[in-house]
C-alpha cells in the first residue's frame, strides 16, 4: 500500500523519483528488521544513498510527527526533498468478540487500513513544484502519568491495542493550552480559534466532538477530518494525511466556483500514545 500511495505522490509532485533524497516511514503495525522503510525504498527503486527514518508504535499520533520529523530534515538539509510515506493494517489487531474486552469491537469497528504519502522540501522550484502548505512551527508534548491510557503491545496474539473512556475527556482539558503555543506565533489568541483552519486526525467522533465544543468551533472547521473519518475510519497515522487532502480538494473547489479559499493559518493536529500531542502551525498557501 504505501508504494502505491507514494508512486500516486510522487506523479503528482512532477519531479522524477531520483529527486527524493531521505525516506520518513511510519507504521505501526509491523515489528520487523529490516523494516518497512528499506521494503518501501527497494519497492520504489530509490537510491540506496537515500537516506531513511523509521518511526514505529506512535500510534495516531505518527502521521504528525512524520510531518515533523521531515520538516526538520528537510530544513537542515539544503536542496533536499523528504518522502514520508505510512502505512496501517489496523486489522491485525482484530480479536473475535469476548465478554472481557468490550474494547475489541470498539476498535473493530472504528479503526481502519490505508496509506498516505507527502513530499516535504524547501525552497521550492517554481517552475515545477506547487508547494500546498507552509510547515511554520512544529511542536510535541507529552502528558506525564498517563501512559495507560492508549495502551498497544506485541504479545502472541499479534499486536493488542486498548484505548481508555478518559481519552476524550483529557484531550480537551489540555488542547487550549497546547494550541495557544502555536496561535501566539502569529498573533492569534483564543479568540481567533473560527479564524484559522483545523487539520486535526479524527481518532474518533468523541473527541472531535469534544474539540468542536470546547473551543467553540464552527461546524466546517472540523469538516475534512469528519469526512476523513466517515471514508477511511481511523486509519491511524494515515489519517491526517487524508485530511488534509480533503482540505485541498475543498480548496481548489472553492477556487473554481470563485469563493474565498479560507482561512491562511492553521493547526495540523494529532494525538497519541503518551498521551502525546503533536502539533504543527501551518500556512494554507493555496489562499
Amino acid at each position: 500500500m504505501a508504494i502505491e500511495a507514494s508512486q500516486s505522490c510522487i506523479k503528482k509532485w512532477g519531479r522524477p523519483i531520483s529527486g527524493i533524497t531521505h525516506l520518513v516511514y511510519v507504521s505501526s503495525s509491523e515489528a520487523r528488521l529490516p523494516g518497512g522503510d528499506l521494503y518501501l525504498a527497494r519497492g520504489l527503486g530509490l537510491s540506496p544513498e537515500t537516506h531513511r527514518v523509521m518511526l514505529y508504535f506512535m500510534g495516531c499520533s505518527g502521521g504528525v510527527a512524520g510531518l515533523r520529523v521531515a520538516k526538520d530534515i528537510a530544513e537542515n538539509n539544503p536542496g533536499s526533498r523528504v518522502l514520508l510515506a505510512t502505512s496501517e493494517t489496523t486489522i491485525i489487531g482484530f480479536r473475535p468478540p469476548n465478554p472481557e474486552r468490550p474494547y475489541d469491537l470498539v476498535g473493530a469497528a472504528l479503526f481502519g487500513d490505508g496509506a498516505g504519502a507527502i513530499v516535504i522540501g524547501s525552497d521550492p522550484i517554481p517552475s515545477i513544484e506547487r508547494p500546498l502548505f507552509e510547515l511554520h512551527t512544529s511542536i510535541q508534548h507529552f502528558l506525564p502519568d498517563t501512559e495507560k491510557i492508549i495502551d498497544g503491545r506485541l504479545t502472541e496474539e499479534g499486536i493488542n491495542f486498548k484505548l481508555s473512556r478518559e481519552l476524550p475527556q483529557i484531550i480537551e482539558d489540555n488542547i487550549e493550552g497546547f494550541c495557544g503555543k502555536l496561535m501566539e506565533i502569529v498573533g492569534y489568541s483564543e479568540k481567533d480559534y473560527n479564524k484559522m483552519f483545523w487539520a486535526v486526525h479524527p481518532g474518533g467522533p468523541a473527541i472531535l466532538n469534544r474539540l468542536e465544543k470546547r473551543l467553540d468551533l464552527e461546524p466546517e472547521k472540523l469538516g475534512a477530518s469528519r469526512r476523513a473519518l466517515a471514508d477511511y475510519g481511523n486509519a491511524s497515522s494515515n489519517t491526517i494525511v487524508y485530511v488534509l487532502e480533503y482540505m485541498v480538494e475543498e480548496n481548489l473547489k472553492m477556487k473554481k466556483e470563485n469563493q474565498e479559499n479560507g482561512d491562511e493559518w492553521g493547526l495540523i493536529l494529532a494525538f497519541g500514545p503518551g498521551i502525546t500531542f503533536e502539533g504543527i502551525l501551518a500556512r494554507n498557501l493555496a489562499v
